[in-house]
């Protein structure tokens, strides 16, 4: 892990907690929109990690999962990613396509275009929150999905980056509906030198 990360402070992290929450109170509100239900979503954990322990925390790199991928634009570059479960990712289909729980068991092309919308609204939510504290212009890309074993999703996402990027700010996430939740995890993944440009911004540097 590079050493801006290391010595980051507990006020440092608790600045970005808060984006964290302020941006998936954004989600839960564009989100409940789109289904038209009611979602709450909370924000668990905040943590930084180095991008080699990313799989852990879904399971393990052979867990089977849904990825939405994709780049931020402008001061502070970095990635998106958004892991979900397989089972939490049919459930996430199932409810925004206005399923029974449990219909969903493959994804077709129109599940697949709805993950990746519901990804793309995701990382909008948490980067407007991330413009408004910081005042700096955050740009996204079109979302890219895959389904594999978290490990080989990853391992495709590293080899795009190269150096860019090697530890990842972890956002653990729940949504719960009147009768049923999926869980997923969000990660950003500055650029070198993007996580101390969104510091500086938002007064925390140290």
């Amino acid at each position: 892990m590079s050493d801006e990360v290391r010595k980051l402070s507990n006020l440092q992290l608790d600045a970005l907690r808060e984006i964290g929450n302020v941006g998936a109170g954004n989600a839960a509100t564009a989100l409940s929109q789109v289904i038209n239900r009611k979602i709450d979503m909370s924000v668990p954990q905040v943590s930084i990690l180095p991008l080699g322990e990313v799989p852990e925390v879904v399971g393990g790199p052979d867990v089977m999962v849904a990825g939405v991928y994709l780049r931020v634009y402008g001061p502070a570059p970095g990635s998106i990613l958004f892991l979900l479960p397989k089972s939490s990712a049919f459930a996430l289909v199932d409810m925004a396509m206005g399923r029974s729980a449990g219909n969903t068991t493959s994804l077709n092309p129109i599940d697949e275009s709805a993950l990746m919308e519901i990804g793309n609204i995701l990382a909008g939510a948490y980067l407007n929150a991330l413009a408004h504290f910081t005042h700096l212009t955050m740009l996204q890309s079109i979302p890219a999905l895959a389904v594999d074993m978290a490990g080989a999703i990853l391992s495709t996402i590293l080899a795009q980056l190269g150096q860019l990027g090697d530890y990842a700010l972890v956002i653990e996430t729940a949504f719960t509906t009147e009768t049923d939740g999926v869980s997923g995890h969000f990660f950003l993944i500055p650029d070198p030198g993007s996580l101390q440009t969104i510091l500086t911004a938002i007064g925390v540097r140290e």
